[in-house]
């Protein structure tokens, strides 16, 4: 399979050549003429897009050579740029929340966006206009009927002045059973309006004692979370930060568990809900292998190996001395939280399940697991987070279907551009052939269960684990169900709230 050596534009978006590519700007060009120094380079490969201050002084550039938000370049109006600047006008009172992005416009007079963080947008123009002209039918048969109804704002945004304080209430009630393993993060995000992430960090942080124990600086560790929010990719259907606040509330309730809370001091708490919540961040919406076959320079600069969560981890650690919400704390001590955060993030690469799932059995087995030994409870939260990342067939029957679409869509997502680059498509990637229900009885079957199975052997007895496993095996025959031609379709309407389809 040829591999593509100009998929990735210098910019770090790929190349489309029927939409125009932006033009390479050298240092000694005008945009840089703003700048003190050029672009920091490792090994032939730009680093710009890693250094969120530079970004934005490349923004600032940008606007300059363009002779402001509506210089003389732009003689006729660009949805696309002035819903970046109605976006800009709205976060003006907050620079803490403002999205680094930098705009381009190719040949074909197409605007480019790019976020803050080092992934590109993934073909973005081919996912918006693609389903338009009729090129692409991206999502399942039933037209993802749950992905578009949880992903509505619940409150028109002139009216959000009216209903603040009502939706709040509402939210605060919802946070009261924050420890609920039916605890609906689709509707906490309607209800945060989008900040379910960054609201439900804070409230953790502060009912666990760790704001008070760490005596962290509120408005930094605010800064931190809406740049850890800001930075999810919010188009992507799954690797988003509904995604990442619902894997913290699952880790919150493990954390919960009286086998392993009474050996957890406030550290390993910090570390287990801060490395929940920055898992996947700067999440491209495509995997690894993808990253590979594209040369994409993260996979050169990870050695393909780890790649995307490598980034996560080296991303978030970007954000944490940006945010300077450490640096009170001793230089050895926020060494060492980096790298067990990093420790942690890394344990949630899918390719080293069989590695951590044997040498948990193993211990269970020889029932040598003391939690009492630093080494022993960090092994425990690498398994902890590991569940949380995939606990999604865990959940109710009306959750638990959600989530199996969206990741699913993302999944059908890159199988197009697979197919619109001619590459070889993905396992279970390809809509045409992997229906929803089938990934996921074999994702259940081989990795899900399992874990969960070793996991509720551990915190026996255990009725969080228990009902864990019986929602998971009613989930794996409600897809059975679906999957068999005699029973529900995925086109038919929803199931009902009991999860019986």
């Amino acid at each position: 399979m040829p591999v593509l050596e100009g998929l990735w534009g210098p910019d770090l978006r790929m190349r489309d050549s029927s939409l125009g590519v932006c033009p390479d700007e050298a240092p000694g060009s005008p945009v840089w003429a703003p700048l003190r120094t050029p672009p920091v380079t490792c090994g032939g490969l730009s680093l710009a897009l890693e250094l969120p201050a530079l970004i934005r002084q490349l923004r600032a550039a940008w606007r300059a050579r363009r002779g402001g938000p509506r210089g003389p370049e732009r003689s006729q109006p660009d949805p696309w740029v002035e819903a970046e600047e109605e976006e800009e006008v709205k976060q003006e009172g907050g620079a803490h929340l403002e999205a680094d992005v930098r705009l381009n416009s190719g040949p074909a007079g197409l605007l480019l966006v790019e976020r803050r963080g080092s992934y590109p947008l993934i073909d973005l123009h081919v996912l918006k206009t693609g389903v338009l002209q009729g090129e692409l039918q991206s999502g399942t048969s039933r037209k993802m009927k749950h992905l578009q109804r949880s992903s509505q704002t619940s409150i028109p945004p002139g009216h959000l002045h009216l209903l603040d304080q009502d939706y709040q209430g509402q939210a605060a009630f919802m946070l009261s059973k924050v420890g609920s393993w039916n605890f609906d993060i689709f509707l906490f995000d309607r209800l945060t309006n989008g900040n379910s992430l960054v609201t439900l960090v804070i409230h953790l942080f502060t009912v666990s004692g760790l704001i008070h124990h760490f005596q962290l600086d509120v408005v930094k560790l605010h800064r931190f979370l809406s740049l850890l929010q800001e930075d999810y990719h919010s188009q992507n259907p799954y690797h988003n930060a509904v995604h990442a606040a619902d894997v913290t509330q699952a880790m919150y309730c493990y954390l919960k568990e009286p086998k392993l809370a009474e050996h957890l001091g406030p550290l390993d708490v910090f570390l287990g809900l801060m490395a929940a919540a920055a898992h996947d961040v700067d999440h491209p919406g495509v995997n690894q292998p993808f990253l590979i076959k594209t040369r994409h320079h993260l996979a050169s600069l990870y050695q393909n190996t780890s790649v995307l969560e490598s980034h996560h981890w080296r991303s978030t650690v970007g954000m944490l001395r940006e945010s300077g919400l450490l640096t009170h704390l001793p230089a050895d001590v926020t060494q060492d939280v980096e790298q067990q955060l990093g420790s942690l993030i890394l344990a949630t690469d899918i390719s080293r399940q069989n590695e951590f799932l044997l040498t948990f059995r193993e211990h269970l087995d020889q029932q040598d697991l003391d939690l009492q030994l630093a080494e022993h409870r960090h092994f425990i939260l690498q398994i902890a987070l590991k569940c949380a990342d995939v606990c999604n067939p865990c959940r109710i029957w009306k959750l638990s279907r959600q989530w199996s679409e969206r990741v699913c869509e993302e999944f059908y997502r890159q199988g197009d551009l697979e197919k619109r680059f001619d590459l070889e498509i993905s396992p279970l990637c390809d809509q045409q052939a992997d229906s929803v229900s089938a990934v996921q009885i074999g994702f259940i079957s081989y990795i899900v269960e399992p874990l969960f199975e070793e996991w509720q052997r551990f915190t026996e007895p255990s009725l969080l684990s228990r009902t864990m496993m019986d929602h998971l095996n009613h989930n794996k025959t409600c897809w059975s169900r679906i999957r068999s031609p005699s029973s529900t379709s995925d086109s038919e309407e929803d199931e009902d709230d009991d999860g019986i389809p």
